[in-house]
């Protein structure tokens, strides 16, 4: 299968390149507006790997992506949360599948019925939201609700490493809603909160704990009603360096109050000073997702799955989701022609080569008050507790 990844030479895009180059499967193209920038990426790659100058925003995008055959597509140029579903619908036009990275909350959350009638007619599956959230974060919680008869609640952090390379779009991403109010499933009821506000400390199995704040992304809305969650839907992201945590929450404050319109106009500032806090961090980074509820014979439960990415290979994490699913695509497996959310797209199961290729350790823990640890056979370096 022809595949196109969009952005094939930016932080996630050169990720997902190279994972896929050489794939038996997959005709590689990195795509990109500067063609030198894709062909010296393509041209490390090997495997057949070209690169080719493509701007998604011309108007003959989809007559392009025709012309080159492109058979599947990979969004990977955000930040997605201002962006129309131009790319999308593009793709749907020239008879291709597609998959994007996509965290910001409405682009997913009402991806299936703006693009469902186009996906369907052209018999193609387009697939939002293939990364962290939530195409890992549903196989998680599939994974520690199976058999339980009700989940009470679900509470997600991510923690990436400090020297991690972030990046313009993803700064510009998390500042979008920085002090900005964001629907929540709290106390068995809609409410609201400002995002990256109020740090709340956060523990994790192999990660000193720490402040972590609210982010608005996908899960939020599409996991009460997913789960039936009777109580709370939460997702932190706590940095390592409090101060730069800290930081955020006084730029959340200065939006609350009128004083800073647009916060996100300081991603490229922030990406630039960002290496400041470099010395007082590490390349170790993680996310923990915690679940309350009923388990099979109906007594209360807590689980909670970990991983741990050292040597600044986080930033991996985010891409797996995207890298399967193309891989999924391209071998011909049967997903429904449509527009799809990530959410229950994948089993836990199927990252474990992933996190294995990385060095990355998962553990999952009852912290049911009182539970007596038992013992499960390790898989993919996962640990159970």
């Amino acid at each position: 299968m022809k595949t196109l990844v969009l952005g094939g030479y930016g932080n996630f895009g050169t990720r997902i390149c190279r994972a896929l180059a050489g794939d038996a499967d997959i005709e590689l193209l990195v795509a990109g507006r500067n063609l030198g920038r894709a062909r010296h990426l393509a041209d490390t790659l090997g495997g057949g790997a070209s690169g080719v100058a493509i701007d998604c925003t011309a108007p003959d995008f989809p007559q392009t992506l025709a012309a080159h055959g492109i058979g599947l597509v990979i969004h990977t140029a955000g930040p997605f949360q201002a962006q129309s579903y131009a790319v999308a619908q593009a793709a749907a036009h020239a008879g291709a599948h597609y998959i994007d990275l996509a965290d910001g909350r409405r682009f997913v959350c009402d991806f299936p019925s703006a693009l469902q009638d186009a996906f369907e007619q052209a018999g193609r599956v387009g697939i939002s939201g293939a990364s962290t959230v939530p195409a890992l974060s549903s196989a998680v919680v599939d994974h520690l609700s199976a058999g339980w008869q009700a989940v009470h609640a679900i509470d997600t952090c991510i923690a990436p490493a400090q020297t991690a390379p972030r990046g313009k779009a993803t700064l510009a991403a998390v500042l979008s809603y920085c002090g900005k109010p964001i629907d929540v499933w709290q106390g068995g009821r809609w409410t609201q909160a400002p995002g990256w506000a109020a740090p709340e400390r956060v523990t994790f199995k192999r990660l000193r704990p720490r402040i972590g704040a609210l982010c608005d992304i996908p899960d939020l809305e599409l996991f009460p009603e997913r789960y039936g969650v009777r109580d709370r839907v939460m997702f932190r992201a706590a940095l390592e360096v409090a101060a730069t945590q800290r930081a955020f929450a006084a730029l959340a404050a200065l939006h609350g109050i009128g004083l800073l319109k647009r916060p996100e106009r300081l991603a490229g500032l922030l990406d630039r000073v960002s290496g400041l806090a470099d010395p007082l961090g590490t390349p170790l980074g993680g996310m923990v997702v915690r679940i309350e509820g009923l388990d099979a014979d109906g007594h209360p439960a807590t689980r909670a799955w970990h991983i741990a990415a050292d040597n600044d290979d986080g930033p991996e994490i985010p891409c797996m989701a995207a890298i399967l699913l193309a891989r999924m695509l391209a071998s011909g497996a049967d997903i429904a022609a449509g527009a799809h959310t990530a959410a229950g797209l994948l089993p836990l199961d199927a990252f474990a080569p992933e996190f294995a290729r990385w060095g990355m350790v998962t553990d999952v823990d009852d912290e049911t008050s009182g539970a007596v640890p038992a013992a499960h056979p390790a898989r993919a370096r996962e640990t159970s507790t």
